[in-house]
């Protein structure tokens, strides 16, 4: 039997890493629940063994654990720059990003990812195949198995934690994709769709899979099986092409943990709200409880520039039906490459979704903090309330717009209400009645 290398074969020998320790802490759970998750294979740890000399902070995702949040980032052939990118990184791990992604496809990718790796104390995820394209010049029908296989193995090498890889999507399936309003919406996923199709051949990131479980087994490069036909449209929500896949992914996600390489599970960009809990519950028994990572799902289509909006709703939704990571979607969805504040804005509404979904959950400590704020705000200590706030700069900023002096950082009412008005210090105001017997004197008459 080989010696293990990933955190999921050392799992399986019941042996404790340190990163399952760091895990444990983290999330206050035992090393034992930790262990026996990862060795199931309902939670990962992304911990590239090159991006850990780097300072990297080992995380989980499963369905144990708390609900996670990641953000993509990435430079375009249209615009961005290295600082640029570096910046929004910045932005998105200040505001709680637990993963990010390098969407990476313009220029100098490799040395914008290198600088990211080193910079980030988060999982760093990718895509490998837009790179490898760009090495193609963009003429997809030129790639090889080997290309991929090698691309693969230099973004490994540079320490990226997960990738997303599009092996699920068939040949055979692309006929379900004809009749759709939105065709196929992914970028990875069309673009293995039309090799296929000039080639008049199999997918062949699925025929390589085994090849690349080896080279992702090497580095412990955790596998985000990349959903290629997912609904870009709630009209192609659910289809027959969706689920197709989904049951390709499943046979996958087995066959990457029997070769001892841990295994997430991309989801569905755009579903109603009445199919979001159908749809986590069949991923979650399709891929035997393997980690689900979903993009929003957004439940309607018609509201552009506020998409980070129509998302969060079905993110929150699915991060209750079990969803164990959800991926962000910024105001610039479908309209235009993120900046600073768009990464801001995106962050903002996913912590609260799954925030959300961890308190419906039941999770241990999810609404501490929630009733914390709860009793500072009942007791107007304003600088209380900020503090605990999730964005503390925004919340102090709306207060202090009307009310910006210190003497109403202790005043009992805020502008809205204003100090005869408030409906809490009027709560005060029975309470104390109520110290001095009056309620209890009115009680007494009443039951006279």
């Amino acid at each position: 039997m080989p010696q293990p290398i990933t955190q999921l074969e050392h799992a399986r020998r019941g042996t404790m890493t340190p990163e399952m320790e760091a895990v444990a802490k983290r999330e206050s759970l035992s090393e034992e629940t930790i262990c026996k998750e990862v060795a199931a294979g309902r939670m990962v740890i992304p911990a590239n063994t090159a991006h850990l000399a780097f300072g990297l902070e080992p995380m989980c995702i499963g369905i144990a654990a708390t609900c996670k949040v990641n953000a993509n980032i990435g430079n375009s052939a249209v615009t961005s720059d290295q600082e640029g990118e570096l910046e929004k990184l910045h932005t998105a791990v200040h505001y709680g990003a637990d993963t990010v992604m390098d969407l990476s496809t313009g220029k100098d990718i490799s040395d914008i990812r290198q600088r990211i790796i080193e910079a980030s104390p988060v999982p760093i995820g990718t895509v490998p195949i837009y790179q490898m394209l760009e090495e193609l010049g963009g003429e997809i029908e030129e790639m090889r198995p080997q290309h991929f296989l090698d691309m693969v193995e230099h973004q490994a090498k540079q320490g990226v934690d997960y990738m997303t890889i599009h092996c699920g999507v068939m040949f055979e399936h692309l006929h379900l994709t004809m009749e759709r309003v939105t065709g196929i919406v992914s970028r990875g996923g069309s673009l293995i769709a039309k090799w296929m199709m000039m080639h008049r051949k199999q997918n062949p990131l699925y025929d390589s899979f085994d090849d690349l479980c080896d080279i992702m087994r090497q580095y412990d490069v955790t596998w985000s099986l990349g959903d290629g036909l997912r609904p870009g449209s709630l009209a192609d929500a659910s289809d027959e092409a969706q689920f197709a896949e989904l049951d390709v992914l499943g046979e996958l996600t087995r066959r990457g943990q029997e070769r001892g390489t841990q295994v997430m599970v991309e989801g569905p960009g755009h579903i109603p709200m009445h199919e979001v809990q159908m749809n986590v519950e069949r991923q979650i028994e399709v891929c035997d409880g393997a980690p689900f990572y979903v993009l929003g799902p957004l439940v309607t289509d018609f509201a552009p520039g506020y998409d980070h909006m129509t998302s969060c709703i079905g993110a929150a939704m699915a991060g209750w039906a079990g969803a164990a990571m959800l991926c962000y979607v910024t105001p610039k969805e479908h309209l235009g490459l993120p900046e600073r504040e768009d990464v801001k804005q995106g962050l903002i509404a996913y912590k609260i979704a799954a925030h959300a979904a961890d308190i419906a959950r039941g999770r241990p400590g999810a609404r501490d903090r929630d009733d914390a704020l709860s009793r500072a705000r009942f007791a107007f200590d304003w600088n209380e309330q900020f503090r605990l706030a999730l964005d503390p700069e925004t919340a102090q900023a709306y207060h202090d717009k009307t009310l910006p002096q210190d003497t109403f950082k202790s005043a009992h009412f805020c502008s809205m209400c204003g100090p005869k008005y408030c409906s809490m210090k009027i709560t005060e105001d029975i309470r104390e009645m109520a110290t001095k017997g009056e309620l209890v004197e009115l009680s007494e008459s009443k039951a006279i």
